[in-house]
């Protein structure tokens, strides 16, 4: 893979009593969707123990480039009926950031997820990529991922985005993945301490699905 990739990074809450038509639809048709689209290599869903957002997915992708082109934007721009429904009843919250994925240390994924969410003021880069490769030592953690976003300037408000009625955005996300809860949680409680600023997260892995994966 030439260059940094892209992260497609999203936070979400879903409408209380509607979880179920939020999981049919995610698992029996987005991630699906999303892993048809050239250039979408790998996607991951959570469900959070603590923090702001009760959801979390990204998607890996090529490179940013890719959440701007047109077969994405077409798909964007002509969501289907399932979806139409879940991002205008269901969906809500949202925090969508196209990213590009700046550092990943370590050669594993866990099953345990904490986010660091930069949504204003990020920390110097150099400081927060030490923060990770320090973290990295220790054999509870599987990886740590660094996102910084893209300038949205260029990427235009799709079908989905108006559906949902507007999303806010991540200036930087620290991503922490661990092999067991108690890990994640005290990385998390950590991180709160460290990063006023931030919103912290500590998650749980749902389900992960790569292109090589799906069956067509």
């Amino acid at each position: 893979m030439a260059g940094q990739p892209g992260i497609l990074a999203i936070f979400n809450d879903c409408r209380a009593g509607r979880e179920a038509e939020f999981e049919a639809w995610f698992q029996g048709e987005h991630l699906l969707e999303r892993l048809a689209v050239p250039g979408f290599l790998y996607g991951r869903r959570h469900q959070a123990i603590s923090g702001g957002s009760d959801y979390f997915n990204f998607y890996l992708v090529e490179s940013p480039d890719v959440l701007t082109s047109k077969p994405y934007l077409g798909r964007l721009d002509n969501p289907t009926p399932m979806t139409r429904k879940i991002m205008s009843e269901v969906f809500l919250n949202a925090t969508r950031t196209v990213c590009r994925r700046t550092l990943r240390s370590g050669g594993f994924r866990g099953a345990f997820a904490v986010t660091a969410r930069f949504l204003n003021d990020a920390p110097d880069p150099a400081a927060l990529a030490r923060l990770a490769e320090d973290l990295v030592q220790d054999a509870a953690i599987a990886a740590c991922e660094i996102w910084e976003a893209v300038d949205p300037g260029g990427q235009p408000v799709s079908m989905e985005e108006q559906l949902r009625g507007g999303d806010k955005k991540i200036r930087a996300c620290l991503m922490v993945d661990t092999l067991r809860q108690a890990d994640a949680e005290k990385i998390g409680a950590d991180l709160s301490r460290r990063f006023s600023q931030a919103d912290v997260g500590v998650f749980r892995v749902l389900c992960q699905l790569g292109r090589a994966d799906r069956i067509d």
